[in-house]
């Protein structure tokens, strides 16, 4: 049977994130050989947000709900516009930030020079697509069957945005700003459950100190 999609969406303020890009970014390329993106903050926010939403990290069975013990992401990687390979980081929740960005590179990496072997694009559990280089604004992705949910990382772009000062009272300021969006299968939880664990991935990435994981 078909998955029962349905998607669910929030806009994330990346300033924080963005910071320690910025004030990172020459010794990490210099340590790693690659420059550090977006994307591996998404990852690490997922890993610790699904350790409280359980059910994400699932496949359906025969009439059942199949939740799973590790945690393996994938990472959909685009071969050329000649279509997607899905690498997977295994065992992501024992991996922190540095080591989550060394793999998602090496398997991109690999995948776009045909180097994978079959272990590496084997037993995800839930997968992350990233069009937002391109600076897509809203992604409706589909659910790598038979696991349960996917979540899109759109681009991220300045925009301007309100935060209330010391005070109480409120300015503009200019952050980037980008779309977490999960297609979901609604046979597996429903909406508020979708919504709430979306809601503590923005959450994460807006609040984590992530200077200290690099």
């Amino acid at each position: 049977m078909a998955s029962a999609h349905v998607m669910t969406a929030v806009e994330c303020d990346f300033v924080g994130v963005e910071k320690v890009r910025r004030a990172n970014k020459e010794r990490f390329k210099q340590e790693e050989g690659f420059s550090l993106t977006f994307l591996p903050f998404v990852t690490r926010a997922v890993v610790d947000a699904i350790r409280e939403f359980p059910y994400i990290n699932a496949s359906v069975g025969d009439n059942e709900l199949i939740v799973h013990h590790e945690l393996h992401i994938g990472i959909a990687v685009d071969l050329n516009f000649e279509g997607l390979v899905v690498p997977v980081v295994h065992q992501a929740d024992g991996k922190r930030l540095r080591a989550i960005a060394r793999e998602i590179h090496d398997l991109a990496d690999r995948a776009r020079t045909k180097k994978l072997a079959v272990d590496d694009i084997s037993n995800g559990t839930f997968t992350i697509t990233n069009p937002g280089p391109y600076g897509t604004l809203i992604t409706a992705p589909v659910i790598n069957q038979p696991q349960v949910a996917i979540l899109s990382t759109d681009g991220v772009k300045k925009k301007p945005v309100a935060i209330e000062l010391p005070d109480g009272s409120d300015a503009i300021v200019v952050h980037p700003v980008g779309t977490l969006a999960l297609s979901f299968d609604h046979r597996a939880f429903d909406g508020a459950y979708a919504s709430a664990f979306v809601a503590r991935v923005k959450e994460i990435i807006e609040t984590r100190d992530w200077a200290a994981e690099l």
